[in-house]
């Protein structure tokens, strides 16, 4: 179970707002067991999660069956799927709990520009801006760098990760082998 104490300390996008938010009913504490799907593929993406404590994964499916690994929204990160949350279309990804994690659940409809005061706003669009560039490096990263140069990426983005992670969902993530990423971890060690 999760200690709920002081649990605002913990959220560091803009405090008040997400206070606001639950206590308006567009906003709820939710508990999520590891490996559980807290949104399908094809369903419409109504929230968005911030995650308080624990880990989330976005993911798709392909067609054989194979998981490729979108992102990982750790402490302090909120997920969801953009597209599908923003224009109301059906999800391109799953969402599912890593570790047992504690999130707030926040509203479509709270979360919408007109409901954010001047400075929420530009706390929001900093991270917004933040997540993209982190997103954009990461597709030209996948379009250009070695494997090696994007596992030393990941382990800059994500630096706690590494030993919370399966090497598996690692390797997805990079679009590489578990086997390829053992052989790059074996040089770095012995570097």
């Amino acid at each position: 179970m999760f200690e709920l104490h002081g649990f605002a300390g913990l959220i560091h996008f803009p405090t008040l707002y997400i206070q606001d938010a639950i206590r308006l009913g567009q906003g709820r504490f939710r508990h999520i067991d590891k490996g559980e799907v807290i949104l399908y593929q094809g369903e419409i993406a109504s929230r968005a999660y911030w995650v308080v404590q624990g880990l989330l994964r976005s993911y798709s499916l392909d067609s054989a069956g194979k998981i490729h690994v979108f992102m990982f929204a750790p402490e302090g990160w909120i997920v969801s799927d953009v597209q599908s949350f923003t224009f109301l279309e059906p999800s391109n990804l799953f969402i599912d709990a890593m570790e047992p994690t504690l999130i707030i659940e926040l509203n479509q409809s709270y979360l919408s520009v007109q409901s954010l005061n001047e400075g929420d706003v530009t706390h929001a669009i900093n991270k917004l801006l933040r997540r993209i560039s982190i997103l954009q490096q990461r597709v030209i990263m996948l379009m250009s760098a070695s494997a090696a140069e994007r596992y030393e990426h990941f382990l800059e983005t994500y630096p706690d990760l590494v030993n919370r992670v399966p090497l598996k969902w690692i390797a997805s993530y990079l679009g590489i082998t578990p086997e390829a990423l053992s052989t790059i971890r074996g040089r770095i060690k012995d570097k």
